[in-house]
């Protein structure tokens, strides 16, 4: 069975190496064969965190907000075997996990090694497809003859130059399709290089849960539930047509899914669809003048990550979570696409005003959507010169804030109002 040993390179059949000894071997039948991979950084903000701080890599570490409502955004693996996990509250983090380490995210560090690993990915193959800052799709069909390598290799060098060259390390899954490369790279975590090819597709997918179907979200789940379908090895029971009689369109999809039947291409030309910020309050907040007062940093968090995208957001999406867990979007398209933090609070007050009837909030989002091109950010309008003269001064306050810091200007709406605006 041919093998790869991922620590020096070296072809070997063998599940030792016999050049370096290391026992880091891939080996499957269709190795060589595949060239569809899912590439994702292992535990990315708590890998980052302990390559910049080795006092932290004995330790549990979480990232995430320190306060009573705050949510794990990333827990590294040692934390993880107490159960601590992604979008998990804070507060039953710690219990878990007492003896954590935990720190605020820091998104423009993470951002910039993001940027560090997609500029290498784009070296290996030009057909990359981002699914987010730390994850993405890459087709290597017909990179041989540039790398001299199969695809499974030039993978294992990538992985190897990521960890030695940026000092972060990925897992892989490698297969003939998107769906079953992005199954298999949670596989073996970290450090993972897992293979699943064409002839063992249904096999390996029968006993699997339908929630690991792409597009299979929660309220799915519950119907299949409810009618007994909890495998994905059950859809081999029925006719396509059966499913879609049943689920419309999705039925399509978990018939063609469980076979292992997935056409969609690697597009690098995939974009993020929306641009957003929130944050989730210590306390619930009713008061309509503190949600507006928690509304406008967020603008100006979105605003910034528009200009750092070169994109422009012609929607605006608002975000609500009641204290029930109860959520509400409201959207309002604007007249023209902006990256300006000032026209996104403009367009989402009047959205919160009507939302803001007394009813108890935990949770405060705002969003830009249907994005373009940031060069059609915010045209010069004859009919509204105070629009040029809103954008000037927002510039001019970027221009500040990247020479000395964040909280170098701020507009009298952004600073703290006592208690009640913390």
């Amino acid at each position: 069975m041919p093998g790869l040993c991922r620590s020096c390179l070296a072809s070997t059949d063998d599940s030792r190496c016999p050049n370096c000894g290391s026992t880091r071997v891939v080996r499957h039948p269709e190795l060589h064969s595949l060239a569809i991979a899912h590439m994702d950084c292992d535990a990315f903000y708590a890998t980052v965190e302990k390559r910049d701080d080795p006092s932290l890599n004995d330790v549990p570490l979480i990232i995430g907000g320190r306060g009573s409502r705050g949510v794990v955004s990333t827990a590294c693996y040692i934390a993880r075997m107490s159960g601590v996990h992604s979008a998990m509250p804070m507060f039953k983090a710690r219990k878990l996990c007492p003896d954590a380490v935990i720190m605020p995210p820091d998104m423009k560090k993470y951002s910039a090694v993001g940027r560090q690993v997609r500029a290498l990915m784009l070296e290996t193959t030009p057909l990359v497809e981002p699914l987010s800052l730390d994850e993405a799709f890459l087709d290597l069909s017909g990179t041989e003859a540039l790398h001299d390598r199969s695809p499974a290799e030039t993978l294992a060098y990538l992985s190897k130059r990521i960890e030695d060259e940026i000092g972060i390390t990925v897992s892989i899954g490698l297969s003939y399709c998107k769906f079953l490369a992005k199954l298999c790279s949670d596989l073996d975590k970290p450090r993972g290089f897992s293979v699943v090819g064409e002839n063992e597709a249904i096999a390996f997918l029968s006993p699997r849960p339908v929630s690991d179907i792409w597009g299979v979200g929660k309220a799915l789940n519950k119907v299949l539930a409810k009618d007994g379908i909890h495998r994905i090895g059950q859809f081999l029971d029925f006719e396509e047509r059966e499913l879609m009689a049943r689920y419309g369109s999705m039925g399509r999809r978990l018939w063609r899914f469980a076979r292992g039947e997935d056409k969609r291409r690697v597009n690098p030309l995939s974009r993020a669809k929306s641009i957003s910020a929130e944050t989730t309050f210590n306390r619930d907040i009713k008061d309509p003048d503190e949600l507006f007062a928690r509304l406008w940093p967020l603008c100006e968090k979105v605003a910034h990550r528009l200009k750092t995208a070169n994109k422009a957001g012609k929607t605006i999406v608002l975000k609500l979570k009641t204290a029930g867990f109860n959520t509400r979007t409201r959207n309002q398209a604007l007249a023209d696409p902006t990256q300006l933090a000032e026209v996104l609070y403009r367009a989402a007050k009047p959205l919160l005003a009507k939302e803001a009837d007394g009813t108890a909030f935990r949770l405060i989002g705002i969003g830009a959507s249907n994005l373009v091109d940031g060069s059609d950010a915010d045209p010069a309008d004859i009919f509204n010169p105070r629009g040029g003269k809103m954008a000037d001064i927002e510039r001019a306050m970027d221009t500040v804030r990247d020479r000395f810091g964040d909280k170098a200007i701020q507009k009298g709406r952004g600073f703290k109002r006592g208690k009640s605006g913390r």
